[in-house]
C-alpha cells in the first residue's frame, strides 16, 4: 500500500518539525516534551492542530502520554516513514480547522459509480458529500470529499459551511456511535474535469492522482468514502516496508 507525499495542512507539518526534533535530539528520549501552550506560542496554531500533531505522534510510537505529568518521548519508531498516515487517514483524523481551506459543497446528490460501488450503494443512489479546497499560503493544494450514505449525515454537522474542530471520524463517532477499523485505498491517475483544474488552479492537460480510501467497520460493511483529488505535478508517491 503506498503513501502519499504531499504539501501537508498545518498538524502535519508539525508533526515533521517535532519528529525533526526528536532525531536530532532536541527532545531526546525520556524527556519531557514542551505544553501545548508552549507549541501553541512558538508555531503560532491552534489548539486543535497541536492536539492533532500530539495525537498522531503518539499513534505513530513517538511519545507516550502519562496523565497528570505530560507527553514524554521515546523516539523514533522503526520504519517510521512507513507509519506516515495514508492522505485518506490524515483526513479522518485531522480536525479541518487544523488545515486552510473552504467548504465548496455538502448536500446529498447523485452518488457517482465507483463511489457508489465503494459505498455498497445500488447505481444512481443518493449519497451525502462534504467537499472541502484545501489550501496552503493561499494557494489550492488539493480537493478533498467525504461520501457517506445519507442516513449516516443526519444528525451531524456535516452540511455546515464551517470547519469542523473534530476529524471526521472523531465526529461521526461521537454523533452516530460508528466505529472505522480500516481503510481500503485505492489509488489512479486521471485527467481532471474543467472545474476541477479550474479550482486547483492547475493546467487542463496535468493528470490528477485519485486517492479512494474505502472506509469500513470491523465487519467490512462500508461507512463512507475519502476521495483525494491531488495535481500529479505537485505530489509524489513514495513507501517504505521491511525486507522479509
Amino acid at each position: 500500500m503506498m503513501s502519499l507525499e504531499s504539501v501537508p495542512p498545518k498538524y502535519a507539518q508539525l508533526v515533521q518539525t517535532l519528529q525533526r526534533r526528536i532525531e536530532a535530539g532536541t527532545y531526546p528520549p525520556g524527556s519531557l516534551l514542551p505544553s501545548e501552550n508552549q507549541f501553541i506560542q512558538e508555531f503560532g496554531v491552534s489548539r486543535p492542530t497541536v492536539v492533532a500533531a500530539l495525537r498522531m505522534l503518539r499513534e505513530q510510537g513517538w511519545i507516550d502520554s502519562q496523565q497528570g505529568k505530560g507527553r514524554f518521548v521515546r523516539g523514533r519508531p522503526a520504519l517510521a516513514s512507513a507509519e506516515q498516515p495514508r492522505p485518506g487517514q490524515a483526513y479522518l483524523i485531522a480536525p479541518e480547522n487544523a488545515s486552510q481551506g473552504e467548504v465548496i459543497e455538502a448536500a446529498a446528490i447523485t452518488a457517482p459509480n465507483r463511489i457508489a460501488s465503494l459505498l455498497g450503494l445500488a447505481p444512481k443512489s443518493k449519497a451525502f458529500l462534504r467537499r472541502r479546497l484545501v489550501s496552503r499560503d493561499g494557494e489550492p493544494t488539493e480537493m478533498v470529499s467525504l461520501w457517506l450514505p445519507v442516513e449516516l449525515s443526519q444528525g451531524t454537522d456535516l452540511t455546515s459551511s464551517e470547519p469542523l474542530a473534530q476529524g471526521l471520524r472523531e465526529h461521526l463517532q461521537s454523533r452516530k456511535g460508528v466505529r472505522f477499523d480500516h481503510v481500503v485505498e485505492q489509488i489512479t491517475a486521471r485527467m481532471p474535469t474543467s472545474d476541477e483544474a479550474k479550482r486547483l488552479g492547475m493546467p487542463k492537460n496535468t493528470p490528477l492522482l485519485a486517492v479512494y480510501g474505502a472506509v469500513r467497520d470491523a465487519s467490512g460493511t462500508a461507512l463512507a468514502v475519502v476521495e483525494v483529488l491531488l495535481p500529479a505535478d505537485r505530489h509524489e508517491l513514495e513507501d517504505a516496508y521491511p525486507i522479509s
